[in-house]
């Protein structure tokens, strides 16, 4: 049977309650006030609380959200002699499964205490069945996201090696967009799809001429008209796949410019996702601070130069801001 506490300031109720109880089996505690409850719950597992309304202290009400709030597995009935609707409500409010008007019928209170604990136990089990719901959606979900970034780790590989060269690019450039999100207090979701969307923001380069990518001498112009079209390809092989984050979209922009100065589509300000202006920040610090086929590394001072005096202009300035608040501040490094 059920593990009961009595909560009543007279004691004659609670001796009165504890006889007739262990009768049909149950065990009880007693308790004259809320304090002395408090206690024996943090000590025992207790199934089912009887609690008057007014006793010295903490009212009983106060108990019952205490109760609600912190042991979501024992269930509360008023016993009381107070008759009022309003305290009723409060009390219903508050977390009690019943309330019972002193003085007592037991054959009401037996009949209280068996629907409160049958419902406490089908609570029980429903909180439980969810539960395990929720692990099995979490471990799936787990599951698929690995699964995403293993085919998005793919498809960058693909890319980087028709053009080792600039191997690890990719890679770099999700590496410090994610950091910036996160210093510019994006979700964890939305930084998720920024990494996500930065390792493979140059897959359009698929479609680019291998010759063209290795080149080891400035592009012609016909040339990087050719270079210019990868995120449009980018984003015609990425449309049609369900990502959860606007990943085809952020591709497609990445080149984009504050000024509408950038390419393919001449986007300006706000009309470019945020998720493309910061990986368009860190795509050009990478790419300048990095060895190209056809000049050497320009270094990183110059690349925070580049970025910070066209803050405003041709990039993103809260984007800026957090790219250089990470390298001098922060001390980050792509070789980490």
């Amino acid at each position: 049977m059920a593990h009961l506490l009595i909560v009543d300031d007279e004691e004659p109720i609670r001796r009165m309650l504890n006889r007739m109880l262990a009768r049909h089996g149950h065990t009880c505690s007693l308790a004259a006030d809320a304090t002395e409850a408090r206690k024996c719950l943090d000590e025992q597992d207790v199934d089912l609380v009887l609690c008057d309304v007014n006793m010295p202290g903490d009212s009983g009400i106060a108990l019952a959200r205490h109760i609600q709030a912190g042991y979501e597995d024992t269930a509360v009935i008023m016993v009381t002699g107070v008759d009022d609707p309003d305290v009723a409500d409060s009390a219903i409010k508050a977390g009690a499964y019943g309330y019972i008007i002193k003085p007592l019928d037991f054959n009401e209170v037996i009949i209280n205490i068996r629907n409160s604990l049958r419902r406490r136990d089908l609570e029980i089990t429903n909180r439980r069945y969810r539960q395990h719901l929720e692990q099995i959606v979490a471990e799936r979900t787990a599951s698929l996201r690995n699964a995403l970034e293993g085919i998005i780790r793919a498809m960058g590989l693909v890319v980087e090696s028709r053009d080792p060269y600039t191997s690890g690019h990719q890679h770099r450039v999700a590496m410090l967009s994610a950091a910036m999100a996160g210093e510019m207090g994006l979700t964890k979701d939305r930084v998720e799809g920024i990494r996500l969307a930065g390792m493979i923001h140059d897959l359009g380069k698929i479609a680019v001429p291998a010759e063209v990518l290795s080149k080891p001498t400035r592009l012609a112009d016909y040339e990087f008209d050719l270079i210019k079209t990868h995120p449009k390809v980018a984003h015609d092989i990425l449309k049609e796949i369900e990502f959860p984050w606007p990943i085809a979209r952020i591709v497609h922009q990445h080149h984009e410019k504050m000024d509408g100065s950038g390419y393919p589509q001449g986007l300006s300000g706000e009309d470019i996702l945020l998720d493309a202006r910061i990986i368009c920040v860190a795509d050009v610090v990478e790419a300048m601070a990095s060895h190209r086929p056809y000049r050497p590394a320009i270094g990183l001072d110059k690349a925070l130069e580049e970025v910070s005096d066209n803050a405003g202009t041709l990039y993103d300035p809260e984007a800026v801001t957090a790219c250089l608040r990470l390298f001098r501040e922060k001390q980050f490094s792509f070789d980490r």
